[in-house]
């Protein structure tokens, strides 16, 4: 079963609309379901989460082949230190092992290997390979791949206010008027897009704190599917779900295909 509602990210009335029935540019994926797969089948948790490393790397290759430019991953979230501390150590384990052996891999293939959070709390192993890998890739283009870890999305708007603070005391005076663009460039995300897409597998209805400022007007994609079992046919499903949407940004139906129609179009 697949639910959807929302629209997608194009800030600011000036901003160009997206080409009708086009794939999304950036999508964003809460991963969900690792562990209810694993009790499916009477597995240890970590063997959910250790085929839900093996189901990023077929969507990142699904990703490259649908032209996704950007790919986001929510892997960890602040909230995610609170379950049990033995699962907190598996995931903390298989994460150091995906930065010592895939980021090697991401770069042979030219994606770009990015990380948003608060990384303070990472060992600093992890730490130093999240930074060599961003070093690695920075180069690349064919794909963006950004994993989410201890990341949410209030912490992201705190963290951009005290940014702008730091830079513009000014701006956060009490009657100073706080425009929302002078915000965005301190937002963790401030060298992509703004998603047009965002999946949630597992069948979960909420988006978890995650790219709360981000996903404004992006569309809202909901399944069942659990992340272990998601795969290209079922990204496939996702994207035919976002092409069959009129994404409108505040306007109405008609200034939308009046803006969509070749200059020097008559409408009759």
């Amino acid at each position: 079963m697949h639910k959807s509602t929302g629209a997608s990210a194009v800030p600011g009335s000036a901003s160009p609309f997206p080409e009708s029935g086009a794939g999304p540019r950036h999508v964003a994926i809460i991963m969900d379901g690792n562990g209810r797969w694993a009790k499916q089948r009477l597995l240890p948790r970590v063997a959910g989460h250790r085929k839900g490393v093996e189901t990023v790397r077929a969507v990142i290759r699904a990703a490259i082949e649908r032209r996704i430019e950007f790919l986001t991953l929510f892997a960890f979230s602040s909230e995610n230190w609170r379950r049990p501390p033995d699962e907190v150590t598996i995931l903390m384990d298989l994460f150091l092992r995906a930065l010592e052996q895939e980021v090697a891999k991401l770069h042979q293939n030219g994606i770009r290997f990015r990380v948003v959070g608060d990384l303070a709390r990472f060992m600093p192993r992890i730490r130093e390979l999240i930074a060599a890998g961003e070093q690695l890739t920075s180069s690349n283009t064919r794909l963006t791949l950004t994993i989410a870890a201890n990341y949410g999305g209030r912490w992201d708007i705190a963290q951009a206010a005290r940014r702008l603070y730091t830079l513009r005391r000014e701006a956060l005076e009490p009657d100073a008027p706080l425009d929302p663009d002078a915000l965005t460039p301190h937002l963790a995300m401030a060298y992509a897009p703004e998603p047009d897409l965002f999946i949630r597998t597992g069948g979960e209805q909420r988006v978890s704190n995650f790219l709360l400022w981000q996903l404004a007007y992006t569309e809202l994609y909901f399944t069942d599917t659990l992340w272990p079992d998601f795969d290209a046919r079922a990204l496939d499903d996702a994207i035919a779900s976002y092409r069959s949407r009129e994404r409108r940004f505040g306007r109405t139906s008609e200034q939308l295909n009046e803006a969509q129609q070749p200059a020097g179009t008559v409408l009759r």
